[in-house]
């Protein structure tokens, strides 16, 4: 289970990716429609945030510090963009490759969503929250 967890995550960091690429102007990575609360680009910063601190940092014992409130406020340049999201990818990639079947079935180490639950549950939500917000940035860039 820890594989195929592994391997959802690093595939949808690269649609990630591509679609952060797919943009035809930098420019258009930092517009906020009417209506819409974030731009595609502090999207993509929070993704990688959100994955380097609870699977790289919490999980993985990485150095990482979170910074979420500039994951919606900062704008960064497309490369730097894509430079984070490629960390979340090995960062990911690290954690994930230490631990065991038995890891997935103990508690997740913080009490994240006001209750406790397995690693494994919270991998599966953190995989969610990815796409919930992977499909934002596609409808932002469609939308400019």
């Amino acid at each position: 289970m820890v594989a195929e967890l592994s391997q959802i995550l690093l595939r949808d960091l690269d649609r990630l990716h591509n679609e952060i690429s797919a943009f035809d102007s930098e420019e258009k990575l930092w517009i906020k429609k009417a209506g819409v609360s974030n731009t595609a680009g502090n999207l993509a910063l929070h993704i990688a945030g959100n994955l380097q601190h609870f699977i790289g940092h919490v999980l993985g014992k990485s150095s990482f510090q979170r910074n979420r409130e500039a994951e919606f406020n900062n704008r960064v340049d497309r490369s730097t963009l894509i430079s984070e999201i490629e960390s979340a990818k090995a960062s990911v990639s690290s954690a994930l490759q230490s631990l065991s079947e038995e890891d997935l079935k103990a508690d997740f180490p913080i009490e994240v969503l006001g209750h406790p639950m397995s690693t494994k549950f919270f991998l599966i939500h953190l995989i969610g929250h990815l796409n919930y917000h992977l499909g934002q940035i596609n409808y932002c860039r469609r939308l400019n």
